[in-house]
C-alpha cells in the first residue's frame, strides 16, 4: 500500500534504552537537548528522484510525515508501503527497498539474508510506541485486562471465546478478535511478551499487517477487542476504548507519559528505521535521514507517539554524519 499522505495523525523507558545504548557502537552521546541537524550539503530544491520505504504499519505514519515534510522542501516523492515488518524486511534483504520501517530490531535469519545479498544497513531508533489493547465503545463492562487474562486469551489453542470467560461477571457474547498477522512486528513483540514466545498465538483471529484495518475492524463490532499501535487508537479514539492493563502494578492506561516513563508494561517498545547503506551514496536518501534524523522529535510528536530521550537523537545524528563523511 503506498503512501502520499492520506490522513495525519493528529523522560525514557530505561530498559530499552539502555540495551540500544549498549548495542550501537559508541560515540559521544550528548548529554544536553538535541542539537540542530546538521546543515545540509546541498540545495535541498535541486533534489530529485524516488525513496522506497516499507515495512511496519506502525512506523508508516512516522516517516510518512517526514516524507510530506521533505517533499515540500525537494523533488523527492517518498513512497511509504505497508508490508508489516517481517515482510519489510524480506525487501529490505532483497535490496528491493531503500528504508525499512520496523516496529522490533532486525532478527538472526533476516541479518543473515541481508549478509547473503550483501545489504549492508545502518539503523536508527526514533520513537517509542505501546501497543494498545482497544474495545468498542458500546463495551461497559471491561475496565481492565490483566497480563494473565490476556494470555489466556490470546495464547495457542485458547479456549476463551466469549468475554464471560475472562470474567463470569462479563455478558456471556462471543469476542470478535482482531490483530496483526505473522509479518508484524507488532505481531511478534506482543506474542513473546504476552504468550511467551514470539509468534505463538491462537489463528481464529482476523488478522492484518495493516493497522487501520484493525481500527476498522474493533470500531464496527461491539464486541470486539484488538491491538494495534498508539498513534492509530489516538486518531480514532472518538470510535474506540483503550483498556487499562495490570502487569501487577494496578491497572494502567496507555498515553503518552506512561508509555514514556516505562509504567505502561509490558507493552511500551522502540521503533526503528534501516536504510541501506549503498543508498546512503545518493544525495536524496542521505539528505532524506538527515532531515528525518533532526526532525525526529517533533514529527514522533505530531503523529502521536513518544519521542526517544535526547541523548538517542544525538547519538544518531552523529553516527549519520559520520557514515555520509566516509562516503563522501
Amino acid at each position: 500500500m503506498p503512501r502520499n499522505r492520506r490522513t495525519r495523525f493528529a523522560s525514557s523507558l530505561p530498559t530499552l534504552v539502555l540495551i540500544f545504548l549498549c548495542a550501537v557502537p559508541a560515540t559521544s552521546l550528548a548529554e544536553d537537548a538535541t542539537p540542530p541537524a546538521a546543515p545540509s550539503v546541498v540545495d535541498l530544491s535541486t533534489l530529485t528522484g524516488r525513496i522506497l520505504a516499507d515495512g511496519s504499519s506502525t512506523v508508516e505514519p512516522f516517516t510518512g510525515e517526514a516524507g510530506d515534510r521533505f517533499s515540500a522542501l525537494t523533488e523527492v516523492f517518498v513512497e511509504v508501503e505497508i508490508s508489516g515488518t517481517g515482510g519489510g524486511f524480506r525487501r529490505f534483504c532483497a535490496g528491493e527497498s531503500d528504508l525499512q520501517n520496523a516496529s522490533r530490531p532486525i532478527n538472526a535469519d533476516e541479518q543473515a539474508e541481508c549478509e547473503k545479498n550483501g545489504v549492508a544497513y545502518e539503523v536508527f531508533p526514533v520513537a517509542i510506541d505501546g501497543i494498545t489493547i482497544t474495545v468498542n465503545p458500546q463495551n461497559t463492562w471491561a475496565q481492565c485486562l490483566t497480563v494473565e487474562q490476556l494470555r489466556r486469551l490470546w495464547e495457542p489453542d485458547s479456549t476463551v471465546r466469549t468475554w464471560s470467560d475472562l470474567d463470569p461477571s462479563w455478558p456471556n457474547v462471543e469476542i470478535e478478535l482482531y490483530g496483526p498477522g505473522p509479518d508484524s512486528g507488532t505481531f511478534d513483540y506482543f506474542t513473546e511478551v504476552i504468550v511467551g514466545e514470539a509468534g505463538l498465538t491462537r489463528t481464529d483471529y482476523q488478522p492484518s499487517e495493516n493497522d487501520l484495518d484493525l481500527v476498522e475492524g474493533v470500531a464496527s463490532q461491539n464486541n470486539a477487542l484488538g491491538y494495534f499501535g498508539f498513534t492509530y487508537y489516538e486518531a480514532d479514539a472518538d470510535r474506540l476504548r483503550a483498556l487499562p492493563i495490570d502487569a501487577g502494578a494496578g491497572c494502567i492506561t496507555p498515553t503518552t507519559q506512561s508509555i514514556a516513563d516505562g509504567t505502561y508494561a509490558p507493552l511500551s517498545r522502540e521503533l526503528f528505521i534501516y536504510v541501506n547503506s549503498a543508498d546512503l551514496e545518493r544525495p536524496e536518501v542521505g539528505e532524506f535521514l538527515r532531515f528525518l534524523l533532526g526532525e525526529s522529535a517533533d514529527i514522533a510528536r505530531t503523529v502521536g507517539y513518544v519521542p526517544m530521550p535526547d541523548p538517542i537523537y544525538a547519538e544518531n545524528s552523529d553516527r549519520l554524519e559520520a557514515v555520509l563523511a566516509a562516503r563522501a
